[in-house]
């Protein structure tokens, strides 16, 4: 009997201490959510290099997670990949099946086949917990030091980037921002980031991206990326 109540009563406080838990949880991010907007407004006015992160975290939170719907989408139709694909009603969808947003409309022109291109890039597994596998902002510190060896290039229209990559950036003007969500077969070819460009950067991004190509479970492998056109290289 002792050992029946006593077993009882450790059950009863491990369930109490995780519902505390899940209040305390709930509790900060609701704080994060109140706090972040201004936080971020501040930054993206002090670091360029900032902004491509910073309009993402909302989303990472779950914010605005609500207003998005499953739907058909016709060029993904027939093929599975283990779960309905999402459509975020503030995006726009091409018929190759990207949703893609313009953080910021660029000014300057618009790249051509054959020119080579610098972006700067962050990228997400956005359809499984939102894991960032790379943000090459927050590796200079968050201050756009215009070091382009660093930054990543590469000639349009020569696939040498996934198409999902590809279709985004030949439709940008420089200055631009835009994000796009990727569905599996836009992204990385038989699901291995060495295959095509862009790879991330670390090891650990490396394998946060691995894990999720090559995890044969029924998880989502969306991705999403941040994309700024920073330059087009002369010929």
């Amino acid at each position: 009997m002792l050992y029946a109540s006593t077993s009882s009563a450790f059950k009863n406080l491990s369930q109490q201490d995780n519902c505390a838990k899940q209040a305390d949880v709930a509790s900060r991010t609701k704080i994060c959510l109140q706090r972040l907007p201004e936080v971020y407004r501040e930054d993206l006015c002090k670091h360029r290099r900032e902004f491509i992160a910073g309009f993402f975290v909302p989303i990472l939170l779950g914010v605005g997670a609500a207003d998005a719907e499953f739907a058909d989408m016709p060029a993904l139709r027939g093929k599975d990949y283990g779960k309905t694909k999402m459509r975020y009603p503030d995006f726009k969808e091409t018929p190759s099946g990207l949703q893609f947003k313009d953080l910021k409309m660029g000014t300057g022109p618009i790249p051509k086949p054959g020119e080579t291109v610098v972006v700067d890039w962050a990228g997400y597994t956005i359809g499984y917990y939102g894991r960032i596998f790379e943000a090459r902002n927050k590796a200079k510190g968050g201050s756009f030091e215009g070091n382009e060896k660093e930054l990543f290039r590469f000639k349009v229209g020569r696939s040498e980037v996934i198409p999902a990559f590809e279709e985004a950036v030949a439709s940008m003007s420089v200055g631009g921002v835009r994000r796009i969500i990727v569905p599996p077969e836009l992204g990385y070819p038989e699901n291995d980031y060495n295959k095509k460009e862009p790879k991330p950067t670390t090891f650990s991004g490396q394998r946060a991206l691995d894990f999720v190509l090559k995890n044969q479970g029924l998880i989502d492998k969306t991705l999403l990326f941040d994309i700024e056109l920073l330059k087009i290289v002369p010929s």
